[in-house]
């Protein structure tokens, strides 16, 4: 299949731009920058950021190859700066770093910013800028801080942008990167029926006459892979849900019987409540955390396993934001944001086989498959719920008593949520546990006691976020149904950050 090439510098955006090719229909591969796969089908590259510098010797360049192809080109950030100091430009650091809203200004025509107007409201996330032009190249916009803040050479079809078109902040983003594919005249082929057919090549193939033990947690991922794995296993597919106790209100009951009662698919739920409670007692620090739940998950997977015959494979619903915020690629150079339990957790010896059918995808596309094999919407409309579950939302040490309030006041949120027709609003809402004590009055008495988190945010792709602007009258009134229904709380706090800086998870 025709394809654009992201290749990877290094960016916690870099599977965004993938998504953001996708969603106009384009199929899109990522790769780390020095280990390319086979460029016959590929009609395009993109080169996205990176945290390095592109002058230095030793940090990430483009290939070759990439540049001897004669295909159009897009650097983005860190990729703009290295293909102009290769092609013989040069990048410096003035000490003038540029995070944040910025207003561009076209300079001169270019098919990358067609019928766009000549002021766009972007997103700089830079330290380094290209200083001076290769020859054949000109400058197409510029901005306060960046004297070359878009470029293009016209002839090779070669171009770079400063800013950020893969993000949800940079108001044009989408037409300029819709543009760039009308430049790579490449297939748009990428729709629902070809995500499920790439699935069920990759499973034929893999899996063959095998069975397959399936990790559900109940959330959308796991039960649209569920659903998809059914349609091709049938009875080859063993679900088995944990409950590590870390789960909400009736969790897991809930997911049992919403299953069978929905798709037909029968659960194997297994209380392992007191082992992974014990393991985690005293630990604080988030990654050990994360990557303690993640090695008992499979500890007990592996050990479910051995009940049946001929278990082969085990099938996680991990999807793109995972791996890309768990630096899943080391050769990629990405920071590690954190580590997420069914990636940067697992341990390193594993006795069954990994099937993540979901890896390559987003959330949101998770959804359209979802819809496509006529899911009801309320499993494909559910807010995300992590796998680690309360463990990353109790911040501090986890306690059987700090989870039983959580799970009370997250009920509370949830449900006030529902009934003022605001949960479809936000795409995930909680609350979480801060390891502290706030001063309170419960009638004429004084209470020291623990403080609540709620946070809301509203996002296309996960990989940014903004806060939900929900009504203060609603957060008031779940606030005094917290403190007053929830033993030991004394205050309610709402976060109110955005992602970035923040993520949408606390830990």
């Amino acid at each position: 299949m025709e394809k654009i090439l992201v290749v990877d510098f290094g960016s916690q955006y870099t599977q965004l731009i993938a998504r953001r090719l996708r969603e106009l229909k384009v199929y899109s591969e990522v790769c780390p920058w020095d280990e390319l796969p086979a460029l016959d089908e590929v009609q395009g590259f993109i080169l996205s950021g990176g945290p390095e510098t592109s002058n230095i010797e030793g940090n990430p360049t483009i290939n070759e190859s990439i540049l001897n192809l004669n295909k159009p080109i897009l650097g983005i950030c860190y990729g703009m700066q290295v293909l102009a100091f290769q092609e013989g430009g040069s990048v410096e650091n003035e000490g003038k770093k540029e995070f944040g809203y910025a207003q561009v200004s076209l300079q001169n025509k270019s098919s990358l910013f067609s019928n766009l107007d000549k002021n766009l409201d972007v997103w700089m996330s830079h330290g380094d800028k290209v200083t001076s032009l290769p020859d054949g190249y000109e400058t197409v916009a510029v901005s306060d801080n960046s004297p070359i803040a878009a470029f293009e050479n016209s002839e090779k079809k070669y171009f770079g942008l400063q800013f950020h078109p893969e993000v949800t902040h940079t108001k044009k983003g989408l037409e300029i990167i819709d543009n760039f594919i009308k430049e790579c005249d490449v297939e748009r082929r990428w729709t629902e029926e070809d995500i499920l057919k790439t699935i069920a090549d990759e499973v034929d193939t893999k899996v063959q006459d095998g069975k397959v033990l399936l990790a559900l947690s109940g959330g959308v991922d796991s039960t649209v892979l569920a659903s998809v794995l059914y349609k091709s296993l049938g009875e080859r597919l063993i679900c088995v849900m944990v409950d590590h106790g870390l789960l909400r209100k009736n969790e897991a009951q809930n997911v049992v019987q919403n299953l069978a009662e929905k798709i037909g698919l029968e659960v194997n739920l297994v209380n392992a409540q007191d082992r992974f409670l014990s393991t985690l007692k005293g630990i604080k620090d988030p990654e050990e955390k994360r990557k303690i739940i993640g090695k008992t998950f499979i500890e007990v997977f592996e050990e479910q396993a051995k009940n049946y015959e001929d278990i082969v494979w085990l099938a996680q619903g991990t999807i793109y934001p995972d791996v890309i915020e768990s630096a899943g690629n080391s050769k990629s150079k990405a920071k590690v944001i954190k580590s997420h339990h069914n990636v940067g957790g697992l341990p390193e010896r594993m006795n069954l086989k990994l099937l993540e059918p979901f890896r390559m995808l987003f959330k949101d596309e998770v959804r359209k498959i979802g819809k496509a094999i006529d899911l009801p919407n309320e499993i494909i409309g559910r807010h995300p719920f992590p796998g680690p579950g309360l463990g990353i939302r109790i911040i501090g040490e986890i306690t059987e008593e700090r989870c039983e309030k959580l799970r009370e006041a997250d009920h509370i949120f949830l449900t006030e949520l529902k009934k003022h027709d605001l949960y479809d609003q936000a795409s995930q809402a909680y609350a979480f546990y801060l390891p502290i004590k706030s001063v309170g009055v419960v009638g004429d008495n004084r209470i020291y006691a623990d403080v609540i988190g709620l946070r809301s945010v509203e996002t296309t792709d996960f990989m940014t976020a903004n806060v939900s602007n929900l009504p203060n009258e609603f957060i008031q009134h779940v606030s005094t149904r917290i403190v007053n229904e929830v033993g030991g709380i004394s205050r309610v706090v709402y976060d109110v950050t955005s992602k970035p800086p923040a993520t949408i998870e606390w830990e």
